[in-house]
């Protein structure tokens, strides 16, 4: 690799665009734009070498198999209740997020004074209406807190016709991707470290991460599209059109392709791992 290419990478890796990014974000997101400098793995040894890898680490993301499949936006939801911190010692906000597993799109989320069902009920149903599924019977899958299996709830899904699923008993991390979901939130640059005073101010800091989230976010789970995009069943042609890219990049230099090109192909399917209940 020429000097050339290396200061190239450099001043992509250093610009505001891409500076809190890692190269497994960067280098699908310059071939969208029908850009191709080099592989991943080569901007990790150039950042490397130039002691700048270390920031821009990822932690490695955590598997296991399901049994529940979905092949489309709104067939599966998974959602959960997280605690958001306030300046007063013991008193806290709740986050309510309901997402798609397929798409990881937010399709819903609202911060609330206290836990209940009553709440829960009013977001599912406004994320049925915007998500224009009434009577599709959709799996909404979660854990088993009280609002979660709460009578107000599970008389809203039966009226809308969403079906129940839930965490297996004494399994803590059987809900993987609202609980991945919750982690990228209170780990994301702008989480206020210092709480939300004001409810209102809550609120707004979440609208603000839900639309950048659903719109900008490359998700490392769906390929480095953002959830809108594969919600949007776009996807497939930005993966094909970055896989021709890269092909056409490994035709021009076969010798720094010794392992192939990085696999692009549409995911078709994503599992989820517990059995479905009927509500």
């Amino acid at each position: 690799m020429s000097d050339a290419e290396r200061q190239r990478i450099m001043e992509i890796c250093n610009s505001p665009e891409f500076s809190s990014f890692p190269p497994n974000v960067i280098v699908p997101t310059l071939a969208d734009r029908g850009i191709y400098i080099a592989s991943e793995s080569t901007f990790y040894r150039v950042l490397k070498a130039n002691k700048l890898l270390t920031p821009r680490r990822r932690e490695r993301s955590y598997k296991r198999p399901g049994a529940q499949k979905t092949t489309a936006p709104n067939q599966v939801w998974s959602w959960d209740i997280s605690y958001l911190p306030t300046p007063i010692k013991g008193r806290h906000l709740y986050l309510y997020m309901m997402m798609d597993i397929f798409s990881r799109k937010i399709v819903g989320a609202d911060v609330f004074e206290q836990e209940s069902g009553e709440q829960a009920a009013e977001l599912l149903q406004r994320c049925i209406w915007k998500e224009k599924c009434a009577g599709k019977k959709i799996i909404l899958h979660s854990d088993n807190g009280g609002p979660m299996r709460s009578y107000t709830l599970l008389a809203k899904m039966y009226d809308l016709g969403v079906i129940s699923s839930y965490s297996r008993p004494r399994v803590s991390n059987d809900n993987p991707y609202s609980e991945s979901l919750f982690r990228t939130v209170k780990y994301c640059p702008q989480w206020p470290a210092e709480g939300f005073t004001l409810l209102n101010d809550a609120r707004a800091w979440v609208a603000q991460f839900v639309n950048g989230y659903n719109l900008e976010h490359k998700h490392s789970g769906i390929k480095y599209v953002t959830p809108d995009e594969r919600h949007r069943e776009a996807d497939k042609e930005i993966l094909a059109k970055r896989k021709a890219i890269y092909e056409l990049a490994r035709a021009k230099k076969p010798e720094r392709w010794s392992k192939g090109c990085r696999n692009w192909n549409f995911i078709h399917e994503v599992m989820l791992n517990p059995e479905v209940s009927a509500a």
